[in-house]
């Protein structure tokens, strides 16, 4: 287990997949929260050390349980601000120019912000039907999937047949002779 430091960065993903890090190893090493949170700090360099050295003024780090520690990390790193922009961007999310992989991506990570959706499968189920172009959208209503993994199976097959009449259409065009 090698944790990376943590130098502070401008993207919330990174900073929230820090932590996310943090917790797997934490997990496997059967971690309690004192050394949860110790780890955490010893990890912390540059403008992140400075901020932390602001942090302690109003906390006493010895008693500072890891989910208060995240509450406060996360809201100078992933603000409330950031969260409702992804929501946002998550809702009216549709595929237009993406791969159905690109699009599944995007879907994914906003399940992750919006959990009513994320969490309830119907409703993920519907999100992700109403995100695709409609040519992949028809092909996937008609097949009559069951739920969101068989609707995204079923999505990937008809992007591909799309792509292998678009192929055969081109192949089959005469070639033009400019005179």
């Amino acid at each position: 287990m090698n944790p990376k430091d943590f130098a502070g960065t401008t993207d919330p993903l990174v900073a929230e997949g820090w932590i996310c890090s943090l917790e797997v190893i934490f997990l496997y090493m059967q971690l309690g929260d004192p050394n949860r949170v110790r780890c955490a700090i010893f990890l912390f360099q540059d403008d992140v050390a400075l901020w932390w050295e602001g942090v302690e003024k109003t906390v006493d780090p010895t008693t500072l349980h890891w989910t208060e520690f995240k509450r406060l990390f996360l809201e100078k790193y992933f603000t409330a601000d950031v969260r409702a922009r992804l929501k946002t961007e998550f809702m009216s999310l549709r595929q237009g120019d993406l791969s159905v992989a690109q699009f599944v991506v995007k879907f994914e990570r906003g399940c992750h912000f919006v959990p009513l959706i994320g969490d309830d499968e119907e409703e993920k189920f519907q999100h992700f039907i109403v995100g695709l172009r409609p040519a992949i959208r028809r092909d996937v209503l008609m097949a009559e999937p069951a739920d969101y993994a068989s609707a995204l199976r079923r999505a990937l097959r008809s992007e591909q047949t799309l792509r292998d009449i678009s192929a055969e259409a081109q192949s089959k065009r005469p070639f033009s002779t400019h005179g």
